[in-house]
């Protein structure tokens, strides 16, 4: 697993040969939170696949922004893909964020998609950012001035479940005695103070066509995010959509049954051509 930072954005790559498939991940994620899935489909000897584990703006260690938007997330995704790879097209992987920036990515960057995985998550607002609220005021409450260790910002840190508490925490970084959030928190925090104006609860308008390429939409059966009226919205904009509902599984579909998710994309993958035409 090698890391690196082309197109501006902060990148792992898992895997030395076969189809290219980038993954985008969710709000306070990173790429590497898809490590698991990648090396899987990669394989044992890394040529089942070529993986590209992104870092979106304002995570992980990619450069921060000074206003959200979806376009300008999908295009930094895109340069970053066609640096790697020029006249290559991806396999599109995104979950929850990650998975609108990936349709905004594959409606105006078409020539580098050559197929679309979305997981659990549709193509419209939802409203605000209310469900996150106290993932962010818990994040904003922790004194970093006054922090130790990372032991001590786990014990200071409010959140109950403890994989919400290490997922979140994931994003604390530590650089001599300083400590910081390396999720631009201060920019997710002012999105969802906007309520309904949020961005990020928001899906953009965009002026393109609809995609006719093959699309995977993977949805949790113990999941909220998709509903049955969403069906009719996202065929509007890809057209070749095939809903796969995955039981057993709520929003993070790929943790709760990565083997249903892995399985899934090597078929993917296996039907999948890897040149621009």
């Amino acid at each position: 697993m090698t890391a690196s930072a082309p197109g501006g954005l902060n990148t792992l790559s898992v895997g030395t040969d076969g189809p290219r498939v980038a993954f985008l991940h969710g709000l306070f994620g990173q790429g590497r939170n898809w490590t698991q899935v990648a090396k899987a489909l990669a394989g044992p000897d890394g040529t089942g696949a070529r993986c590209l584990l992104v870092d979106l703006p304002d995570h992980g260690r990619s450069p921060w922004s000074e206003a959200f938007s979806y376009e300008a997330y999908a295009s930094a995704v895109a340069d970053t893909l066609a640096a790697v790879a020029p006249g290559e097209r991806w396999v599109v992987v995104g979950h929850s964020l990650g998975g609108k920036v990936s349709m905004v990515l594959t409606l105006a960057h078409p020539e580098l998609v050559a197929s679309l995985v979305v997981v659990d998550i549709a193509p419209k607002d939802y409203g605000d950012l209310d469900r996150f609220r106290g993932y962010i005021d818990e994040m904003l409450a922790l004194p970093l001035a006054d922090l130790t260790s990372r032991a001590d910002a786990e014990a200071r840190f409010a959140e109950p479940d403890p994989g919400v508490k290490a997922f979140l925490l994931q994003n604390l970084r530590r650089s001599g005695t300083e400590w910081s959030w390396q999720a631009n928190l201060a920019l997710i925090a002012a999105d969802a103070e906007r309520g309904a104006d949020s961005d990020i609860a928001d899906f953009p308008a965009l002026q393109a066509d609809p995609w006719e390429g093959p699309v995977v939409w993977l949805v949790g059966g113990e999941s909220e995010y998709v509903r049955d009226a969403d069906v009719a919205d996202m065929r509007a904009l890809f057209p070749r959509t095939r809903l796969v509902t995955v039981r057993g599984a709520a929003h993070w579909v790929h943790t709760d049954q990565p083997a249903v998710v892995v399985e899934t994309l090597r078929r993917v993958v296996a039907a999948s051509p890897r040149r621009a035409s």
